[in-house]
């Protein structure tokens, strides 16, 4: 039984990515002295931001990361909430003792802004962030079933990048892919390569999760 649900952030939880694309551009194009297409600002990600800076701006980084983070806040005003019934099912999923985890690969202080701004800074029992060097995900799966002393059937893992995917592979957890904010290409793919655990909506996500127990009173877990 599903004692621990892990979510991701961007693109999961809420739809900052092309909010997190825009800042990033702007903040940090002038240190790069070129335009920022999107697909090199997405070819970083998996690093959280001081690495994704990192590999564009230059010399002159730690310039470019404040700017970042000034101008991520300051764009927060477009993206102020949540996904619909979100915030609902992690509550839920807590009232029926399930433990519930953020895997990021944001920075800590950009996923300090993020959640503040979306009212749930206090929603999650433990958060693993990201690495400056290195997608780090797998590990941080790892770590959290250390942490809460479970082995990786008595968890899944809430994320829409196909990284995610491989990322539980490698820590033998299964992978519910977000397909909510995604284009129809990666959802296909996402369905290609996680069949059967891809969810159109939150509400398709939380009647899975029912189905599967997690949100049965019969079954309430101390861990």
């Amino acid at each position: 039984m599903i004692k621990l649900v892990g979510f991701d952030l961007d693109g999961t939880i809420g739809d900052t990515i092309p909010m997190c694309i825009e800042a990033f551009r702007e903040a940090v194009a002038p240190y790069a002295g070129h335009a920022l297409a999107d697909e090199e600002i997405v070819q970083t990600f998996g690093l959280n931001e001081e690495g994704m800076v990192r590999r564009v701006a230059g010399e002159r980084w730690e310039e470019a990361l404040e700017d970042f983070y000034e101008v991520y806040e300051r764009m927060h005003d477009r993206c102020p909430r949540p996904f619909d019934g979100m915030a609902e099912l992690i509550e839920e999923l807590k009232r029926h003792g399930i433990a519930v985890a953020l895997v990021t690969g944001k920075g800590e202080r950009s996923c300090g802004i993020t959640l503040r701004r979306f009212g749930m800074a206090s929603c999650f029992g433990r958060i693993e962030t990201g690495s400056p060097e290195r997608n780090r995900k797998a590990e941080a799966l790892a770590d959290l079933m250390a942490h809460y002393g479970i082995g990786p059937d008595e968890m899944v893992y809430v994320g829409d990048a196909l990284s995610d995917i491989t990322a539980c592979r490698e820590a033998g957890v299964r992978c519910l892919s977000a397909a909510w904010a995604v284009p129809p290409d990666i959802a296909e793919r996402q369905e290609a390569e996680n069949p059967g655990a891809v969810f159109p909506s939150v509400g398709a996500l939380r009647d899975h999760l029912q189905k599967s127990g997690c949100l049965d009173e019969r079954s309430r877990y101390e861990i």
